[in-house]
């Protein structure tokens, strides 16, 4: 199966929402509020209200004189995404969202609750173009980029719930980010890198989130991954490889007709000399399709010889999705794969996988109203 794939990773602003706070680093908030004609440190005042308070509304903004807060509200606040339903299992733990844009544009974002950790699945694109067969969002398709700030609001909607107690556990603090949400993030690579630097710049600037509790995926968009390295950040890099042959991947991840294995891997190790960071390998497990023994082996040793120790393997159980052929491999054969990977030199664990009767695991986002 091929797919025509674009050459260039951004594409236009079609049906992008109107300019909102969260889409201006700290120099183009001092301009949009000098352009409104109001002292420069009402900048930081608004963007400390965001970024700090979680607070998305400037009538809210009580320390903003009132005329200020309609004119910074029209000019900085239109209306991004609206909640259209909540679902939630795990006791309440996992909470999917779904939302619909300014354009009716719908999305999804998924928050799970750990004993240690709260982690928030974000999503960068509305669907997907990367055609993986086994996906439910590679199937619906590429419905258009988000935006940094529909990207960012997922994340201050999360935090919010978090402090407020509205997930299973009482108040908490949202920690973790993890871009494997709908979309090829490092195909809409400028807004994602923006809203990274978003997402973990300390107040005002940001949520002030670790840097190395931020995972960005990839099906392996090899050019990409290389520029995310010299971006000086330290995110794990996570690639969703799924196989490691070029004859299989070719079917499972079309975007290997034009960036083979061999080239992915050594992106793969170009991010982990530059970051220092140990890479993520995704492998969704399919029954009689890619859990073969041998194929176990030849991950471990293409592993270990592109990038030594300096990666680990998550393999996730398939999640299928209604009416899929594909299925999640038994539980005997993942743990024969997990083992033979293993002994390759290759640490190698399976994935706790969370939402799978809310349609929230991975692989399963829709979008379906």
């Amino acid at each position: 199966m091929t797919v025509s794939l674009p050459l260039v990773f951004d594409a236009p602003r079609r049906g992008m929402p109107p300019r909102h706070l969260a889409d201006l680093d700290a120099e183009g908030r001092r301009a949009a509020i000098e352009e409104l004609g109001l002292p420069k440190f009402r900048a930081d005042q608004i963007a400390r209200q965001y970024y700090g308070r979680l607070q998305a509304d400037p009538a809210q903004m009580t320390d903003l004189p009132a005329p200020v807060r309609e004119k910074i509200g029209e000019a900085l606040f239109p209306p991004l995404m609206s909640v259209v339903k909540h679902v939630a299992c795990d006791a309440g733990e996992t909470r999917k969202t779904l939302w619909r844009a300014g354009d009716g544009t719908l999305l999804e974002s998924v928050l799970m609750r750990y004993p240690d950790r709260a982690t928030l699945c974000i999503s960068s694109q509305a669907g997907c173009g990367m055609a993986c067969p086994f996906c439910a969002t590679g199937q619906g398709g590429l419905n258009r980029n988000l935006s940094t700030a529909e990207i960012v609001d997922q994340v201050r909607a999360a935090a919010a719930a978090m402090r407020d107690g509205e997930v299973a556990g009482g108040p908490g603090r949202l920690s973790n980010i993890v871009f494997m949400g709908m979309g090829e993030p490092l195909a809409n690579y400028k807004r994602v890198v923006a809203a990274v630097r978003r997402i973990t710049s300390p107040p005002p600037d940001g949520f002030g989130i670790s840097q190395r509790n931020v995972v960005v995926s990839t099906v392996g968009l090899a050019p990409a991954i290389r520029k995310l390295a010299d971006e000086d950040l330290s995110v794990t890099l996570a690639v969703s490889l799924h196989t490691p042959d070029d004859e299989l991947r070719d079917t499972l991840v079309p975007v290997n007709n034009r960036w083979p294995v061999a080239e992915v891997l050594d992106a793969a190790r170009y991010y982990a000399d530059k970051s220092g960071r140990r890479v993520s390998i995704e492998y969704a497990l399919i029954r009689d399709i890619n859990d073969q023994g041998w194929r176990a082996d030849m991950l471990g040793q293409k592993l270990h010889k592109a990038l030594g120790s300096r990666v680990h393997v998550n393999v996730i159980p398939l999640n299928p999705t209604p009416g899929s052929k594909w299925d999640a491999s038994p539980k005997p054969v993942e743990a024969e794969f997990v083992r033979r990977v293993n002994a390759q030199g290759v640490p190698c664990t399976v994935r706790d996988t969370r939402g799978q009767e809310i349609a929230a695991a991975c692989g399963q986002l829709a979008a379906e109203g």
